[in-house]
């Protein structure tokens, strides 16, 4: 394994990748002067052209013989190949060829793609079985589109045995030129900052450069399943970790998925958006109220308290002004006065951006004291924060219902030695607390269960007195189950607690993965659904046009997909079930937001747009909207937006968080630009039942 260690000079190179610093400073703050991301390629040359477009021809033939045997034992791995075809087609189809070694590189990539596919061809996949350095490719659920990712896989990796190892996650940096096929030639080429002896490492693409948010938060468990699903990972011994933009997303994962990982070694990058904006950028944000609120979603200082569950080691440069990233961190662990915990902070002596060696060395020599501790299979204290059911809890409990979103909600649960569960909540109305086949069996780790458990819920720092028990002891679905397992839910009517009823769950309400805002549909398979016919008003119809071509345009270039799209006329029962219906239109021009409308929380007439109490002319307004399909409420309607940061936010990680709450309307006489898609003149959430908060009665 040794051969694989990364030296100094990688380390470097790695960091200066990542940095990418075109974005730092205020010379990008200007709205007005926006510089396109990914920057603009240079000219391929005729002849060049002319030979990649060949070989790209001759890669689509073999893929389309791959297919026509769907029968083949290898037939799956066909992504496999189909990264190096997409990757080399998007550079030249799209001018992403940035220096002429890129060139070269996309020749190496089709003779990989070809060699791939002659393999499965011949009923083989000599890949699957390789050590060092590997691209793999999966298919998306969000756009089915291929996704390419990295690993390295040690030298000692045993095919043929049972053996489970580790696998670190490292999260790169930004880098604006490094879109599929750069991201390929580097995973093909360098091992990058990280090689622990006998581990897998595995490199996500992370959808291009969104900090492993969005799209890219997706990306990576995508690409980590599928990785399982091909090389003997060990669950309980995954970690994440990451430098710079990749440092960012480390944060992210660590503090929103606690208990996925045995731990978490961010490095630089940034934590939050507003003082980082502020130190690094120069700029300071002036945000409407619900953006403000919505940076809840992706700052990681409130969520601090969930670290409790995820070992963290940070890391900076002791001259890099991204150590203000952990240095934020480390402030709000000391606020937590609950954990008192104190943050692991190294800092590389007289370093700016990039991995000091003995620091590096550090890191691992701790993680690797980590891994080798004995792990519970859960933990018998379970404490998460949350402000959206998006995430919604860590281990043996899950929260399915909040009294209100983006204000904290807190889960502290404690098992003593018998199985009495005590539960300490606030803004949370709605509990699951499930145990697995085998953890509350006598042999196991919690201790002497005695069944039926006793679960009493607790508002913390209440003035002593004793609550009871969840009433009555003895009905059958307190009782642990044969296997050592258990299962129970609970709903807070009122001020009193009591067992889940199946009338608990009828009606619209706010529930995980079904909360909102807009951005929450992109993060599962959507449908974009063109209008079939004209809207009914001139400014209307433009608007809808223009944004929904960029809207595709834009997912291809930031998210790097394809928006699946169909015509109202075409959207199949099908279709409903399985996708997020992304509505463009007005109920004139599209059948299938007419279809929906009489049931969505707005009056969209030929004269006036009404929601909330507020009245608009339907003439120059727009609205954007998600809510829960009326045919299908366990999907989303999102009515005329796709991801709402635009390409001003492009220029700075920092600076990609969501821009509209669950709903909004657009004054069209505004112009769409970098910032906005028309003058909001109107937005907020709607309640925990999906009512526009303005109308309750």
């Amino acid at each position: 394994m040794n051969a694989l260690r990364p030296t100094l000079w990688v380390i470097g190179l790695w960091a200066a990748l990542g940095s990418c610093l075109r974005a730092d400073g205020p010379g990008d703050n200007n709205p007005s002067s926006v510089r396109p991301i990914p920057p603009p390629g240079i000219e391929v040359p005729p002849a060049d052209r002319m030979r990649l477009e060949a070989g790209l021809a001759a890669l689509q033939g073999m893929i389309e013989q791959v297919r026509a045997q769907p029968a083949s034992p290898v037939a799956h791995l066909l992504p496999d190949v189909e990264v190096f075809y997409r990757a080399v087609d998007q550079a030249l189809r799209y001018g992403e060829f940035f220096e002429e070694r890129d060139l070269r590189t996309a020749d190496r990539l089709l003779a990989e793609g070809l060699a791939r596919a002659q393999a499965l061809l011949e009923g083989s996949a000599p890949w699957t079985r390789q050590t060092g350095l590997v691209v793999r490719g999966f298919r998306s659920r969000l756009d089915d589109t291929v996704q390419p990712y990295g690993l390295v896989i040690p030298s000692g990796y045993d095919f043929d045995g049972h053996r489970l190892h580790r696998c670190d996650l490292w999260f790169h940096g930004r880098g604006e030129k490094v879109v599929e096929l750069q991201f390929l030639q580097q995973r093909m080429t360098q091992v990058g900052p990280i090689a622990p002896p006998d581990a897998i490492v595995l490199h996500p693409f992370g959808r291009y450069s969104n900090a492993f948010k969005f799209a890219g938060e997706v990306d990576v468990f995508e690409a980590l399943s599928h990785a399982q699903q091909q090389y003997r990972i060990d669950p309980r011994r995954i970690a994440v970790r990451g430098f710079s933009m990749g440092g960012a997303g480390c944060w992210h994962f660590a503090v929103h998925y606690p208990d996925r990982w045995f731990a978490a070694t961010p490095g630089a990058g940034f934590s939050e958006t507003p003082e980082f904006l502020k130190s690094f950028q120069g700029e300071t944000l002036s945000p409407p109220w619900y953006e403000e609120k919505l940076w809840r979603w992706y700052d990681c200082p409130p969520w601090v308290a969930n670290l409790l569950h995820c070992p963290t080691i940070a890391y900076s440069g002791e001259l890099d002004r991204q150590k203000q990233a952990a240095d934020v961190m480390a402030e709000a662990f000391r606020q937590d006065a609950i954990n008192e915990l104190e943050l692991v902070h190294i800092i590389g002596p007289q370093t700016a951006h990039k991995i000091h060696p003995d620091s590096l060395a550090e890191i691992e020599a701790r993680l690797s004291q980590i891994e080798a501790l004995p792990r519970m299979p859960l933990p018998r204290r379970v404490r998460f924060h949350t402000y959206t059911l998006r995430y919604p809890g860590a281990h043996w409990v899950a929260i399915n219902g909040l009294d209100r979103h983006w204000e904290r909600a807190e889960i502290d649960a404690r098992m003593d030695q018998y199985g009495r569960i005590t539960v300490y909540h606030s803004n949370v109305n709605d509990v699951t607390i499930r145990f697995p086949p085998g953890a509350l069996s006598d042999d196991s780790l919690l201790g002497d269960i005695i069944s039926p458990l006793a679960v009493s819920f607790h508002v913390p720092q209440t003035d002593g007195n004793e609550w009871p028990p969840i009433q009555p002891a003895d009905d059958p679905r307190l009782r642990v189950k044969s296997d050592g397992s258990f299962e129970c839910r609970f709903v807070k009517v009122g001020n009193q607690w009591r067992l889940f009823e199946p009338a608990d769950d009828e009606g619209l309400h706010k529930r995980p993965g079904l909360q909102g805002p807009i951005d929450d549909a992109f993060l599962d398979s959507f449908l974009f659904v063109a209008p079939g016919g004209e809207a009914r008003h001139p400014a209307v119809e433009s608007w809808v046009q223009a944004e929904r071509e960029r809207a595709i345009r834009h997912w291809r270039q930031q998210m790097r997909g394809d928006v699946r799209v169909k015509t109202d006329a075409e959207v199949t029962a099908d279709d409903i079930a399985e996708h997020h219906l992304i509505l463009w239109g007005d109920p004139q021009s599209n059948s299938l937001l007419a279809r929906v409308l009489p049931q969505l929380p707005l009056e969209w007439t030929a004269e006036t747009l009404r929601i909330a109490g507020r009245e608009f002319s339907a003439a120059d307004h727009v609205p954007v909207m998600i809510y829960p399909n009326p045919l299908n409420p366990r999907r989303y309607v999102v009515l005329n937006s796709s991801f709402t940061y635009r390409e001003y936010d492009y220029l700075n990680n920092a600076r990609q968080t969501p821009k509209l709450p669950d709903w909004a309307v657009f004054d069209l006489r505004e112009p769409p630009g970098p910032r906005w898609a028309g003058k909001v003149v109107a937005a907020d959430f709607f309640d925990e039942q999906w009512r526009p908060v303005e109308t309750l009665p």
